[in-house]
């Protein structure tokens, strides 16, 4: 006899708790159990065998509602029972519990893990239910409006669409049940606080130093999701990435330090496929790499080689994927990972890696190209640096200036004291303007400039201007 696997189970003697494990098999692939026959493959027999052929079928019938079928074989003069369990495509539960053959163990489903299960032998998703509690109040008519302009730019959906009402936006992306009630993927893409109804609807950004316990800051970033890899990014640029600064002619150029549609794209990704009912999407930033992780295990299956070669697209949030595809943000084809990795190679990165961990799907992102493309990213870091100490040489030395602001100041902090040095003057708005974030954000940076004491603030808030103090 082969060892026991996924789909066979040895027993000695038959207990009525093995329908556990018949249950398990029922709701899995489906397997065999064998009465009569040690852990190690060995016949050794039964005995009642005519009673056991009786008895069995008629318990799995009764505690189970289900048919398999029970044989009695021999082997060297020693009766053993074969029980062949059919994989089933409702749900099988044991007094109440559910049981799944998982690997050569039995395991009782609970919580997240049971509700998966079900929807799925239901041939439905998590985000195809409805939503209790959510009513078309809870929708941001602006979400809608930015769906609806990104879709028909993208030539997804017609151009009269962009004229329709919020309801016929929802009915059209079936986000609406049978009963007229809104699904948990109308209020993640559209709600105005999804996080009301779905704790792990939001994205956790950190920066981090050496190692896992230096944390410097972090960020977590909310709201509906069709707009949540914009604010990501915005949030990214502002302070946890680099985009150096050159010219094209008169032109001021600002690429991200890394190929920015590809990160896009690695973002969507973790987007799309996260499973809501778990905790937030996590990004940590390092020095030379950032690591994406989303909560959902690969579709049932699928492994990293899957993901790496030619596979059909599977997600996991059937709804929520037609809406980032019909906003032209993704494609349908299974092709998310091969473009993320596509995007930084051509650009002279090193491929992303992906892992399964912790129960969900991380990639890890290189932030230095090989060769050429580090070298043109230094050098316009270096530009950026010099343009800012030159500035600041009208009033002070470049050393005592590298002493004081340069220490703590990051790059978008250096950019405000660019400006500041350039022009006192300068009001929060322009500051804003001219570096395409957020007013809120300057007077973030700013007050925390102030704090670090590489900034004060002389006269009114009319008629004062800012000081850049050299320490």
């Amino acid at each position: 006899m082969n060892k026991e696997n996924q789909n066979t189970e040895y027993k000695q003697i038959w207990k009525d708790e093995y329908l556990k494990w018949i249950c398990g098999f029922a709701n899995a692939q489906g397997g065999r159990v064998y009465i009569g026959i040690d852990d190690d493959g060995n016949v050794c027999g039964v005995e009642n065998s005519q009673r056991l052929l009786e008895d069995i079928p008629n318990k799995i019938v009764n505690a189970l509602g289900i048919v398999a079928d029970v044989n009695l074989l021999n082997k060297g003069g020693k009766e053993y029972i074969e029980i062949v369990v059919h994989p089933c495509n409702v749900p099988i539960s044991y007094q109440g519990a559910y049981f799944y053959r998982s690997g050569a163990t039995k395991q009782e489903l609970k919580g997240n893990a049971l509700q998966q299960f079900i929807l799925k032998k239901m041939g439905r998703s998590w985000d195809d239910i409805a939503c209790e509690g959510a009513t078309m109040d809870d929708i941001d008519p602006k979400a809608i409006k930015y769906f609806l302009r990104k879709a028909t730019t993208a030539k997804r959906m017609p151009v009269y669409s962009a004229e329709d009402d919020v309801a016929t936006v929802l009915e059209n992306l079936n986000l609406i049940d049978s009963n007229g009630k809104l699904k948990n993927a109308a209020v993640l893409l559209f709600g105005k606080n999804p996080a009301r109804f779905f704790v792990g609807a939001e994205f956790k950004i950190g920066r981090f130093g050496t190692s896992e316990s230096d944390l410097m800051f972090q960020d977590v970033v909310d709201g509906n999701i069709i707009q949540m890899a914009d604010r990501v990014l915005e949030v990214l640029k502002s302070k946890y990435l680099i985009s150096p600064i050159h010219y094209e002619g008169l032109q001021r150029i600002e690429p991200l330090e890394i190929p920015e549609d590809a990160f896009r794209e690695a973002i969507f990704n973790a987007i799309i496929h996260k499973q809501y009912a778990g905790i937030p999407i996590q990004m940590k930033v390092y020095n030379d790499s950032i690591w994406l992780w989303n909560d959902g295990e690969l579709p049932e299956g699928f492994t990293v080689e899957t993901l790496l070669g030619k596979h059909t697209s599977k997600p996991r949030n059937g709804n929520i994927a037609n809406a980032f595809y019909k906003a032209g943000f993704i494609e349908s084809w299974g092709r998310g990972i091969s473009k993320i990795r596509e995007g930084f190679t051509s650009k002279g990165f090193a491929a992303p890696e992906i892992q399964t961990e912790m129960g969900g799907v991380s990639i890890i992102i290189y932030r230095t190209s090989s060769q050429t493309g580090s070298q043109s990213s230094q050098k316009s870091s270096q530009k950026a640096h010099q343009a800012v100490s030159q500035d600041v040489n009208k009033r002070s030395s470049q050393k005592e200036f590298s002493k004081g602001v340069l220490k703590r100041s990051s790059q978008i902090d250096m950019r405000i004291l660019e400006l500041i040095t350039s022009n006192p003057k300068v009001t929060q708005h322009s500051i804003a303007n001219e570096l395409g974030v957020s007013r809120r954000y300057v007077e973030t940076r700013i007050e925390i400039l102030k704090e670090n004491g590489q900034i004060k603030r002389i006269g009114g808030r009319k008629n004062g201007q800012w000081q850049v103090v050299l320490v």
